[in-house]
């Protein structure tokens, strides 16, 4: 089993959600520790909407699973494990809260 260094959870969000996303982003940064990244109003990398990255430690995720379970309104989010396999961690090692989207693998293939 791979070694999980941490796990990744992006909120997707379209130009009209942005202050939604940003609201989710401080109330969960505030109950938990994670980090929160930039938010990118266009697509960026593999994601296929507006995004912002929160970094979870693996020891607090269910914490965060149930919270954002329960707290992320209209907004989805794809969370996904941090093992150094970049398709795999983006393919098979995902979770989705709400409708799941289509990434693009590409710069992943091997």
């Amino acid at each position: 089993m791979a070694q999980i260094d941490c796990y990744h959870a992006h909120i997707y969000f379209d130009p009209a959600e942005v202050d939604a996303a940003r609201d989710l982003a401080a109330r969960a940064s505030a109950l938990l520790p994670i980090a929160v990244g930039r938010f990118h109003t266009v697509p960026v990398g593999p994601h296929p909407r507006g995004s912002c990255q929160l970094t979870v430690p693996p020891e607090r995720f269910g914490d965060f699973a149930a919270w954002m379970a329960q707290n992320r309104g209209d907004l989805t989010i794809f969370a996904h494990l941090e093992t150094g396999d970049d398709l795999a961690d983006h393919t098979q090692h995902v979770i989705w809260f709400g409708p799941s989207e289509t990434l693009d693998i590409a710069q992943f293939q091997r």
